[in-house]
């Protein structure tokens, strides 16, 4: 490996070409069993058959009264008829006998239609007096009645795998009486965040140094990419240190947060390359060039410069996509999209892709005026990005383009 510390990169691959590396080495983790209650948000890793109807019982579908439709024929408000009311059925707790004609049964919403009985009538079109109930609209008969499978049938594929579980699937999970789905294992991500100037998140800046906002950055993007975040400490500048904890086994996925540049300090390039293989390091981005994409031991490890935008990028760009990838998720950006024109150009250059702040007004898409990697706050100001692919010069004022928006909620897109 050429050591490019003090001497800079001689060639920067293409963004386009570190992802299409990381699409094919990227596979799906292995499954493990997750309780019901703690599934939703998790990619389901097989499919879910269902072994039971639901329901399992023809039930009514309001209140009313069980009775044998055709014996309503030619009932209205002007010739009721009247049936003899001999028991109830409730939810849980059905009748126990057959309904004989001329009889109903006092019936709730979910209650299971007694034998004889192929209808309910709605209690609204009722009246019932000393035992007996007036019936004034016919039913036909199965009118207001859910049949057996009628929401489920047994056997049936009711989830298929590699989706994302939602509230309502866990619901329909628990229907069918699943009580551990089989799901993607969630990656193991490790973050070490390295720099002897920086200080702790939640510490006061001092002095020459720098609080860490790289690593409260980063956790948030893991757990929002479904990884789990492990135990990490701020490491010092020493080759020494550095190597020990790259050599940590229970990690999926390595985030290196700082030192992936070409200065004297900037040590993890190289101990990657040592330990395992150093597969790109300098990419055609801006921000972000210094970034670094390799392997340890099966485990992916993603160089990210320290300076807190182009991290950002970095992350987004290769380690994001790899991370919900491994946790059988989508490699898209989950960031919502909208295209609008630009109120006024963005300038780039052919052959360098470009991450470029942006903010959402009147309707017009305008460029965040300062470019430096290290102004996290440009992001705090920025409704989204535009992503200007290396085959462009820039984007002239009036053009429309693509926007990822950071947040979910709406921004003033145009509209009244």
């Amino acid at each position: 490996m050429r050591d490019v510390r003090m001497k800079g990169f001689a060639e920067r691959a293409d963004v386009e070409e570190v992802a299409a590396f990381l699409r094919e080495q990227v596979r799906v983790l292995p499954a493990e069993e997750v309780a019901l209650l703690e599934c939703v948000g998790r990619v389901l890793a097989a499919d879910e058959r269902a072994e039971v109807d639901v329901p399992g019982f023809a039930r009514s579908a309001m209140d009313g009264y069980a009775l044998r439709g055709e014996e309503t024929f030619g009932a209205s408000a002007y010739n009721p008829i009247a049936f003899e009311v001999v028991g109830e059925t409730l939810p849980g707790s059905p009748y126990a006998g057959e309904i004989q004609p001329g009889a109903a049964i006092r019936i709730m919403t979910g209650a299971p239609i007694p034998d004889g009985a192929d209808a309910v009538v709605m209690a609204e079109v009722c009246s019932e007096v000393a035992g007996r109930v007036e019936v004034s609209e016919a039913v036909a008969p199965r009118k207001n009645v859910g049949a057996v499978g009628e929401d489920i049938r047994r056997d049936d594929i009711a989830l298929r795998a590699g989706r994302r579980l939602r509230p309502q699937d866990a619901g329909l999970l628990a229907s069918i009486g699943v009580a551990r789905p089989a799901c993607v294992r969630r990656p193991r991500v490790k973050l070490l965040v390295t720099g002897d100037e920086l200080l702790p998140a939640g510490s006061r800046p001092a002095g020459v140094h720098i609080v860490d906002s790289n690593s409260v950055m980063l956790r948030a993007l893991v757990a929002r990419d479904g990884g789990v975040d492990l135990p990490f400490e701020i490491l010092p500048d020493r080759p020494e240190r550095i190597r020990e904890a790259l050599k940590f086994a229970d990690a999926d996925v390595v985030l290196v947060s700082g030192g992936s540049s070409v200065g004297a300090e900037d040590h993890a390039p190289r101990l990657v390359a040592e330990l395992g293989r150093l597969d790109f390091h300098g990419i055609s981005m801006r921000p972000s060039s210094p970034a670094g994409v390799g392997r340890i031991d099966g485990r992916f490890v993603f160089l990210l410069p320290g300076n807190p935008v182009s991290c950002l990028c970095a992350y987004e760009f290769f380690a994001g996509p790899t991370v919900r990838a491994l946790g059988g998720r989508s490699r898209r950006w989950p960031h919502r999209q909208v295209r609008l024109p630009l109120a006024r150009k963005i300038s780039s250059a052919v052959g360098r892709t470009d991450y470029v702040r942006v903010a959402v007004e009147g309707g017009s898409v305008v460029p965040i005026a300062t470019s430096g990697a290290s102004i996290l706050s440009s992001t705090v100001r920025a409704d989204g990005v535009v992503i200007v692919s290396r085959e462009h010069e820039g984007m002239p004022a009036g053009a429309e383009v693509e926007v990822l928006l950071y947040d979910d909620e709406s921004v003033d897109e145009g509209s009244p």
